[in-house]
Formats: C-alpha cells, sequence, structure tokens
C-alpha cells in the first residue's frame, strides 16, 4: 500500500501542543513519507514547486503545484506522498488537533 522506496521524507515538527502540530516536510527527489493516516483534519502550504505523487492503496495520482498553493484534507486520510520530481520539495503542514478558543467562539 505505500511506495517501494526506502529515502525517507525529513519532518521537522515546529510546534505540537493541545491545538495544532505544524511541521516542516522537506523531500529530496523520490523521497516518501511512508503510509499513515492522518488523525486530525490538516492544512499544507507548498513551499516549493513541486511534483507530487499521492499512493492511496489503489491507486497513485500525480499533482503538479506551485510554491504558495495549499489545500486542506479531512481526518482519517490514508496515504504515501512521494516527491516525483528531480528537485526538492517542501511543505508545511499544519494538523488541527481542536479549535483554539478564537476560532471556536466563530461557530458559536
Amino acid at each position: 500500500m505505500a511506495f517501494a522506496c526506502t529515502l525517507p521524507a525529513t519532518p521537522t515538527v515546529q510546534q505540537d501542543d493541545a491545538e495544532v502540530r505544524i511541521t516542516r516536510w522537506d523531500f529530496e527527489p523520490g523521497a516518501v513519507t511512508g503510509w499513515h493516516t492522518h488523525g486530525w483534519p490538516y492544512y499544507v502550504v507548498m513551499l516549493t514547486d513541486a511534483v507530487q505523487e499521492v499512493h492511496d492503496g489503489e491507486k497513485i495520482t500525480t499533482i503538479t503545484r506551485k510554491a504558495g498553493d495549499s489545500y486542506v484534507r479531512d481526518a482519517g486520510a490514508q496515504h504515501d506522498v512521494r516527491n516525483g520530481g528531480t528537485a526538492p520539495m517542501a511543505f508545511i503542514e499544519i494538523e488541527v488537533k481542536k479549535l483554539s478558543p478564537a476560532l471556536a467562539a466563530l461557530e458559536r
């Protein structure tokens, strides 16, 4: 269910508290995250232009992204992500564990 690769991407946790986990991911060409399941909804902001390959367990989707692109996914997403390009790829992942008091107030 994962890419056949032994080159892992490098995660650098920048913040991890009760509300969010913010991780910078750096990928050399061909590097992968490894198969994983997201426990929380999350946002991603691309730091580099990239060719991102996503294996969902059944198929591989190739997505061309630009630095500054962003996207959001729900909790429960299962996949392996690979840098399918020839240049390094990097992004920031923001996992939302619970709404901050300020955001929770907006829902009322």
